[in-house]
């Protein structure tokens, strides 16, 4: 079973070697040798390509794509169009969430041939989450509890940065959902996800805050205020999941 890693990336200099070579590392740990690392960067104006092509000489498994829009959503459809991998997901380039469940969702995959899916989850009852400034725990519970409300989501968490996806599931998701490139475009991918009635695993993580993010929180919310209200209108006025 080939596994495709996707790393969205915007100059992310500071991190973005640090982030691949422990993932290599972890891999080689584990004794696990059929994956590729795709590193997709949507915009970076430092050094963030040099870091990348330079980890591709490096490391056979590393691939590196540049794209000329900027957003997660962006980055994750290039990644998926890209990649070899049965299954195909995409981590956070900090690695908040421990690497140790990268391990966990490949055996998961292997063992489980009804799963498709596999869902980060922050929130779990199972969850270990550290150092959340409290400002961004509301913001997330907030959304969470939207979601919820208004789209019927039946996940414990959306936005976590640890999925993997059988790719041909994530090859039809994509072709049903906008073409949105930010963070909501993932939101959108697992709530089409749950409506088409895919079994869709929501998996306990421990999760450490990265206390250098770039998100801007005022303008993340004000565009998932936006996000939950048009696919309030195409999931249940025309009825398109």
């Amino acid at each position: 079973m080939e596994l495709t890693i996707i790393f969205p990336v915007l100059n992310e200099k500071k991190r973005l070697e640090s982030g691949v070579t422990r993932t290599v590392e972890y891999l080689r740990k584990i004794d696990f040798s059929d994956y590729e690392i795709i590193i997709v960067d949507n915009g970076s104006t430092d050094e963030t390509p040099q870091i990348a092509k330079r980890l591709c000489q490096k490391y056979r498994t590393v691939k590196f794509e540049r794209i000329n829009v900027r957003g997660v959503g962006a980055a994750f459809r290039r990644g998926v169009e890209v990649s070899h991998g049965e299954i195909v997901g995409y981590m956070d380039i900090d690695l908040s969430t421990n690497i140790k469940h990268l391990g966990e969702a490949i055996h998961i995959f292997e063992r489980n041939p009804e799963i498709e899916y596999i869902n980060g989850s922050r929130f779990a009852r199972e969850s270990d989450t550290q150092g959340r400034k409290w400002y961004r725990k509301i913001t997330s519970q907030g959304l969470l509890i939207l979601l919820k409300i208004f789209l019927g989501m039946k996940c414990t968490d959306a936005i976590c940065g640890f999925t993997f996806v059988r790719r041909q599931t994530a090859l039809s998701l994509i072709e049903g959902c906008s073409q949105d490139n930010g963070w909501f475009y993932m939101i959108e991918f697992l709530l089409r996800a749950e409506k088409r009635r895919i079994r869709v695993l929501d998996y306990p993580v421990e999760w450490q805050e990265d206390y250098n993010t770039t998100v801007k929180i005022f303008k993340t919310i004000c565009n998932y205020m936006v996000q939950i209200s048009r696919l309030w209108v195409e999931f249940y006025i025309r009825k398109n999941i």
